[in-house]
């Protein structure tokens, strides 16, 4: 008598069984897995206490302390530390040229930002579209049994052929759904991320601005 197989075993009997088809819904997964990882970690960095950053960014202007501002800077990793930086620099200048500064940083640190999320979107998108047309495959194959056979067939003849295309379907969705809501999150995130940039950018126009001739480096 044959031995039960495991879990294991089953899950993969299960893949084996969906076609070759399941192979590339497979690879949809891993990619999405592996962008998932970065991006939290990327975006986690990223992220800054931007009341406690501009907070100080207040203090250290209004004393006319521009070097230390540029140090805060330096010492803070994130998208709205730089793009201070990029205005700081051209303190001494008009402001449209501080503001043209500070968009040109800005739109640098966007595409980091929005870095894979692109590919991200393709493997929510193509994985349903992968297990569906397994599914049409493995009806087809159902039908063509069907007529090879003249229609002599039992119903138990075409249940385990269509529930095998059934499997990439299920893969599919399986992998589409919780990549969507982390594409979705991530863009949340990162749209969140860019208002809370221009805001600080337009208040770092107005600190550098409002006294213009007072700072000294």
């Amino acid at each position: 008598m044959p031995e039960p197989l495991g879990p294991l075993t089953e899950k993969f009997d299960i893949i084996f069984k969906g076609g070759i088809l399941m192979w590339p819904i497979m690879l949809c997964s891993i990619v999405a897995l592996a962008i998932t990882i970065e991006r939290f970690f990327s975006l986690r960095r990223a992220t800054i206490d931007t009341r406690e950053f501009m907070d100080a960014m207040r203090t250290v202007l209004r004393q006319n302390r521009i070097q230390e501002a540029v140090g805060i800077c330096d010492e803070t990793d994130g998208p709205i530390a730089r793009i201070t930086k990029a205005g700081l620099l051209k303190h001494k200048r008009s402001k449209e040229d501080i503001r043209e500064a500070i968009e040109d940083a800005g739109h640098l640190e966007i595409p980091r930002l929005e870095r894979y999320l692109s590919a991200l979107a393709t493997c929510a998108n193509v994985a349903p579209l992968l297990g569906l047309l397994g599914t049409v495959a493995g009806m087809i194959r159902a039908f063509a049994q069907i007529q090879h056979k003249q229609g002599q067939v039992n119903p138990s003849d075409l249940a385990e052929g269509i529930s095998n295309a059934l499997v990439t379907t299920a893969a599919g969705l399986t992998i589409a759904i919780p990549t969507l809501v982390v594409y979705n999150y991530f863009v949340s995130r990162v749209d969140n991320m860019i208002v809370e940039m221009e805001i600080s950018s337009s208040e770092l126009v107005e600190l550098l601005t409002k006294h213009r001739g007072e700072y000294e480096i």
